[in-house]
């Protein structure tokens, strides 16, 4: 049996294996380490200690298990405890501190959400925790809704199943940013025992709440809504699909869309089942078509014109639309971004909203087809780094002065207004809708909308390759790949030079030829590296916030003359990133 400090270090593992073999952890969690030292499974005992978890841009997020590099109750309630901490040296004037708490279908989820809510409590703040699982956006409204200075969201999005985590929020509802996020970090690590964690105890109390704020969420998203409310009117038995892929939409967007005025709503019933470990799909993420396979297939058998499926936290949201084969055509987040937004600009510019003072949001890595079309518009827009807390950020330093219509990234998160500060995909299934129904009034399908918009702008066609690396050594690969692009940049890029380079982590935008440098405006750094053609092709590269990847995105433009050359230019578009993805050996 291996109980000690020396023993473990003559095996070459963690010295904090042994703390965890302590008295302080459960029986099962101590036999479950021992198992793996039977095995002389050491690489996955290094994976489980090497590292404590952090918050990254989606917050506290990993596999579940034991070890300071899982999730499990130890690690939440070691992180809860700091974020407790912090929030008491942040808001030592308040004679209360208070917090929301939330959790989606994940296994555990509801399991951690309870730890969260009794350390909390036992801090002697005031918890509002929900009945049962609900979207993050609504988590984000609530925070706002009640008064909270904080709130924790129990989730890992759109992960495998292997995966749990927290987003922690801030009291103006966003997800905490820096300086925050390395605060709540520096606090976490000064928790060295568990004896510092107040799990049970202390004078604060936990309310349950549920329909209250439920009626008050989707009152107030819909209220962004009904630019086109006769529109809806009459096309509002419109078929629509809709699938939470078994997470917490389940019941808040055919609720959204029933307020909106539809009334064919079609669920998948496999899919309507919260199950945290998706049964269903061989994975959660909306980005992946082969999740809405099921969706599809339903649609196609009951001649539904639409298909909406969101991610397991309900912040996320894919659509499908009728091409013109008739077949099934799901939308990139690029594409959906691109929509969503020239229907909210032009129908605030036709309905006399346009006053001057509004704005839109993109990420650096979001197509830059939205920025055209805000300036078509004459509409301010912005643009942050990838995750939504830094478009909340915009919308927090504008707030009371402008005013945002409407942000998104090309992973399929988008939001209207500013409500809620965070990627909502209930408000934008009611949006999806919405404009289904106004272009069917204008005699167009979705499809041809979007065809249209391409007409008007040109044909921005976008790609992400992502390279998997885990672990440990993983992440030093990730590293290392990242400091070679630095050092070796790409000359050119399938035939075009490259004449910028912006590196967002020294914040320089280098001019290639000139060899002069520039700054860039944003308001911290960040690890993502971009370069830019002569021919305007893009090529942005970011390690993942949320998992053990590095992320190229790509991004090429060509004009579309004529909606019946989509499928050529297309297949040239695609060709085109072929060969740089080619050139950069990613495939």
């Amino acid at each position: 049996m291996i109980e000690t400090n020396q023993e473990v270090k003559s095996l070459q593992m963690p010295e904090n294996v042994s703390l965890w073999l302590g008295d302080g952890y459960d029986s099962e969690t101590r036999e479950h380490i021992r198992d793996l030292i039977a095995q002389n499974n050491i690489e996955e005992l290094i994976d489980c200690f090497y590292q404590n978890l952090e918050f990254g841009t989606g917050g506290l997020r990993g596999i579940m298990g034991v070890g300071t590099n899982r999730m499990n109750k130890y690690t939440v309630g070691m992180a809860t405890q700091g974020l407790a901490n912090y929030l008491k040296q942040s808001f030592a004037n308040l004679p209360q501190i208070k917090v929301a708490i939330a959790h989606d279908c994940r296994n555990n989820s509801e399991a951690f959400s309870k730890i969260v809510a009794d350390i909390f409590a036992a801090n002697g703040f005031k918890v509002y925790l929900f009945d049962a699982l609900r979207p993050t956006p609504e988590l984000s409204f609530a925070i706002r809704m009640l008064g909270c200075q904080s709130g924790v969201m129990v989730t890992a999005s759109h992960n495998p199943k292997e995966y749990n985590g927290y987003k922690a929020y801030w009291s103006d509802g966003a997800q905490v940013t820096a300086p925050h996020d390395k605060n709540i970090i520096a606090e976490v690590n000064k928790i060295t025992d568990l004896s510092q964690v107040k799990f049970t105890g202390g004078s604060g109390a936990v309310e349950i709440i549920g329909k209250d704020v439920d009626e008050a969420y989707l009152s107030g998203i819909e209220g962004l809504l009904k630019l086109s409310p006769e529109a809806m009117e009459r096309h509002k038995d419109a078929k629509i699909v809709y699938t939470p892929l078994h997470g917490c939409g389940v019941k808040m967007a055919p609720a959204m869309l029933r307020r909106m005025g539809f009334t064919s709503i079609i669920h998948v019933p496999e899919q309507d089942v919260n199950d945290g470990n998706f049964p269903t799909v061989h994975s959660p993420n909306p980005e992946e078509p082969a999740a809405l396979k099921m969706a599809v297939d339903k649609a196609l058998a009951t001649d539904a014109e639409l298909v909406l499926a969101t991610d397991p936290d309900a912040d996320r949201i894919a659509l499908a639309v009728r091409d013109k084969k008739g077949d099934f055509f799901i939308l990139n987040g690029n594409q959906t971004n691109s929509i969503f937004t020239y229907y909210l600009l032009l129908r605030w510019k036709e309905l006399g909203k346009l006053q001057g003072k509004e704005y839109i949001i993109k990420t650096i890595v979001t197509t830059n087809l939205i920025a055209d079309i805000a300036e078509a518009f004459g509409v301010e827009w912005y643009t942050c780094y990838t995750g939504f807390k830094y478009i909340a950020e915009i919308v927090r330093r504008y707030e009371g002065k402008k005013t945002c219509i409407g942000g998104g990234e090309e992973s399929f998160g988008f939001n209207v207004g500013e409500l809620v500060r965070d990627k909502d995909a209930i408000v934008s299934c009611g949006l999806a809708a919405e404009i289904m129904a106004w272009a069917k009034e204008q005699g167009l399908s979705m499809f041809d909308l979007l065809l249209d918009i391409y007409k008007k702008f040109g044909y921005y066609k976008e790609r992400q390759i992502s390279i998997t690396k885990k672990g440990k050594e993983g992440l030093e690969a990730i590293r290392q790949m990242m400091c070679d692009f630095r050092a070796a940049p790409p000359k050119s890029l399938a035939g075009s030079d490259v004449k910028e380079i912006y590196d967002y982590q020294t914040l320089e935008m280098k001019d290639v030829k000139s060899g002069l440098t520039k700054p860039i405006d944003q308001p911290s750094t960040s690890n993502v590296l971009q370069y830019v053609t002569e021919d305007g092709s893009i090529v942005s590269v970011r390690p993942s916030g949320t998992e053990p990847k590095i992320k190229f995105y790509f991004g090429v433009r060509e004009s579309l003359s004529d909606t019946a050359e989509f499928d050529s230019v297309t297949r040239a578009l695609d060709k085109k990133i072929d060969a740089i993805a080619a050139e950069l050996k990613l495939c």
